[in-house]
């Protein structure tokens, strides 16, 4: 028997993971995500690879917009199987999905209003991808597993979710394709997370299989010492409040506004920063929040001794949670310092952007980034410092503080990605490095080869493979 395998997205670049797995009759994706880099987006508009109709089942790893996001799109053209997953990821990428649509709905109504006004006719409609209906009708085809719970996908294909320590939920999957007298397994990472890290327990080390796939987002870097996160924190906050400007921190809402706020908990009950008041200007982060607060059997020890002394870091005194546009307009009309975490983490659309409007001239303010920012986005265009920026149609000065800190990223790097690696005792048939730009993709397959003496292959967008068992 021969299954095919297309690669339609996170191949030589980061976002819109989706795999395409056909045997036997059966089709069915791993992943289904949205593309965010600027240059890139027009995938999103295109038809799909094959009728959403003949799709089996969606396998979902988990919950960011570049792995979930183009599902109410999928739903939308005639998909009806059945999407697994774990609880919550079911739960979160709902969230996710909603607050998408939600943003492109206002994003299709704000550029209507701006070329209007501009006497412009743009190339293309001022139309959403998808709007909050076709997201809200997606809920009824979500399948929630546990992990270490092997099911049966559809004929001849099961599957098994282990925990991968990304974000909350985060999995890695393994799929076994079967015959009547022979299998062959694939191993899909999702997105590796990182060891010793707060909140969320270690990931689940690779196992052994035909064929892997894995992430390779810094497969070319090594993250600096996280230990330095609390001191560099500490020292932004500090000096940024004595120049008397703001801490912009553009945040995904899902797993990284979560840990922002756990360490300036920390922060905070150690007297290492003044009791500034912190705005979750995102109500997506709002509701990812109160997801996590629900399913503590994902956390780890440290952050369930938290819970227990009654500190944990979703319910400090000084938080303050911005639900309503308003609420988050008033923001600026505070006088003195505040800390804000606002989305989206690559300042692709949401609040931060306004945000950023009223900030990013102000010298005394701080604009932190704490999460990657792929190429051609904006959050990666202000993080090259240069001299002035487009927000929202108008040209900006950057005159604000532009920091970084590494340390926060979810995504294991080179080294990490190599220790998930290390349990695999039987040489897969090939590794293929995804998910990554084509320079650190290329790096760590050429660092596996040399490594591991495994055979690699960087594949591109839409290139297909062949498996015979």
């Amino acid at each position: 028997m021969q299954a095919k395998l297309t690669f339609l997205g996170a191949a030589q670049n980061v976002t819109g993971s989706r795999y395409l797995i056909e045997v036997n009759g059966k089709r069915i994706l791993v992943d289904c995500g949205l593309y965010q880099e600027r240059d890139l987006r027009e995938r999103n508009w295109a038809l799909f690879h094959c009728d959403p109709h003949t799709l089996d089942a969606i396998l979902l790893t988990h919950a960011h917009l570049d792995h979930c996001g183009m599902i109410p799109k999928l739903v939308a053209g005639g998909f009806d199987g059945k999407i697994y997953c774990t609880s919550a990821t079911a739960e979160i990428a709902q969230i996710v999905m909603l607050d998408a649509a939600h943003l492109q709905e206002e994003d299709a109504e704000y550029k209507r209003k701006r070329h209007k006004k501009e006497g412009r006719t743009p190339p293309h409609p001022e139309v959403p991808l998808y709007t909050v209906d076709d997201a809200k009708n997606c809920e009824k085809f979500f399948a929630p597993i546990n992990y270490n719970q092997k099911i049966e996908v559809c004929d001849g294909i099961e599957a098994e979710f282990y925990d991968v320590g990304h974000i909350l939920g985060s999995s890695m999957v393994e799929i076994t394709l079967r015959n009547a007298s022979q299998h062959c397994s694939l191993l899909f990472s999702g997105d590796v997370g990182r060891w010793n890290k707060p909140i969320l327990h270690d990931p689940t080390f690779a196992k052994n299989a035909d064929y892997i796939f894995i992430e390779s987002t810094y497969g070319n870097r090594v993250h600096k010492d996280p230990q330095n996160i609390e001191t560099m924190l500490e020292e932004i906050i500090n000096s940024t409040r004595q120049a008397g400007g703001n801490i912009i921190i553009p945040t995904f809402a899902l797993e990284r506004a979560q840990e922002v706020l756990y360490y300036l908990n920390k922060l905070l009950l150690a007297d290492r920063i003044p009791p500034l008041t912190v705005f979750v200007d995102s109500p997506m982060a709002i509701n990812v929040t109160d997801v996590f607060k629900h399913h503590p059997e994902l956390f780890d020890a440290e952050m369930l001794d938290l819970i227990s002394n009654h500190e944990s870091p979703f319910s400090f005194p000084n938080l303050r949670m911005s639900k309503t546009v308003n609420q988050s307009k008033a923001i600026n009309e505070i006088k003195g310092t505040v800390i804000v975490l606002a989305g989206s983490g690559m300042c692709t659309g949401g609040r931060i952007k306004h945000h950023l409007v009223q900030n990013i001239h102000r010298p005394e303010s701080t604009i932190l980034f704490v999460g990657y920012q792929a190429v051609a986005t904006l959050g990666r265009q202000i993080l090259e410092k240069p001299k002035e920026v487009r927000i929202l149609g108008q040209i900006y000065p950057v005159r604000a503080r532009i920091e970084k800190i590494n340390g926060f990223s979810a995504h294991a790097d080179k080294n990490e990605l190599l220790h998930w690696l290390s349990k695999v005792d039987i040489n897969p048939k090939c590794l293929f490095v995804t998910h990554g730009e084509p320079e650190s993709a290329i790096s760590f397959a050429k660092l596996v080869e040399q490594e591991k003496q495994w055979k690699t292959a960087v594949p591109k967008y839409q290139d297909e493979v062949t498996f015979d068992f």
